[in-house]
């Protein structure tokens, strides 16, 4: 167990995390450690388990096994909502977003529900100038001020997964986990949204899922593969990309080419 154990720095601590889904092990005694204000990339083909660490993380799925400790905390068992709370905040492969909502209500909302007045999120946007100027902060940095007052419905879908990353941003996570943000978005528009993620604040700590490893070299601080839903390999990206072994079982190459 890492309680005890775990350095300072580290403020997202993994160990031994298990989950089986009748009888298979989709993540497979799983450990690592995230340090403060860095961006880690989890890569890994198809069917590595990505998602279901996320899962694991956030609490949407219960380990069969291992701990996962937030700033030193064990919040293993720990409902969604309390994690949430404890700065912890993901968006999702499908984005969870109101389309009858505009970006500007969808993160208004967001910022009066982090600051307890969602009921009255109206009131709180039109008489808080802090208020205004963080959405206004939020709307910009994601590219979103030119649609802010169109129906979420209507938007390209890689806008719509740029509001949904400026969603989370607005509940003021410590621990970001992106789930392949990039996901289901037109070629043209991925590079901007991973432009986005590399421009985030670097007071938010950010583990980013992906499948495509080309997008993601140029900006993450270190990069681990997971592989059948155990960690392969990890390290600074030139070495993720000199390793053999990712060659071997992520691109397909030969181990010894």
């Amino acid at each position: 167990m890492l309680v005890g154990h775990q350095p300072k720095e580290f403020l997202l601590a993994v160990s031994g995390l298990t989950v089986s889904f009748d009888g298979f092990k989709a993540v497979n005694d799983l450990s690592f450690y995230v340090e403060e204000n860095e961006i880690r990339v989890i890569i890994g083909p198809n069917g590595a388990g990505k998602t279901t660490v996320i899962n694991l993380l956030t609490g949407v799925l219960k380990p069969d096994g291992g701990q996962i400790l937030l700033r030193g905390n064990d919040i293993t068992d720990l409902p969604v909502h309390t994690r949430v709370l404890r700065g912890l905040s993901r968006t999702f492969q499908i984005n969870q977003l109101y389309a009858d909502l505009t970006p500007l209500e969808t993160v208004g909302l967001a910022v009066s529900e982090r600051l307890g007045r969602g009921a009255d999120w109206w009131r709180r946007m039109g008489s808080r100038d802090d208020v205004n100027a963080e959405i206004a902060e939020n709307l910009a940095r994601f590219r979103l001020l030119d649609v802010m007052n169109e129906l979420t419905a209507t938007l390209p879908y890689g806008k719509q997964r740029l509001l949904e990353i400026a969603v989370a941003i607005a509940a003021r996570p410590r621990v970001l986990l992106l789930d392949e943000p990039a996901a289901g978005v037109p070629e043209s528009e991925r590079h901007d949204i991973l432009a986005a993620v590399a421009a985030l604040p670097r007071d938010v700590t950010v583990l980013l899922i992906e499948h495509d490893m080309d997008l993601v070299f140029s900006f993450a601080d270190r990069i681990s593969v997971l592989v059948n839903g155990a960690m392969l390999v990890e390290g600074l990206p030139d070495e993720v990309a000199r390793d053999a072994r990712v060659k071997a079982v992520y691109l397909g190459e030969a181990a010894d080419a």
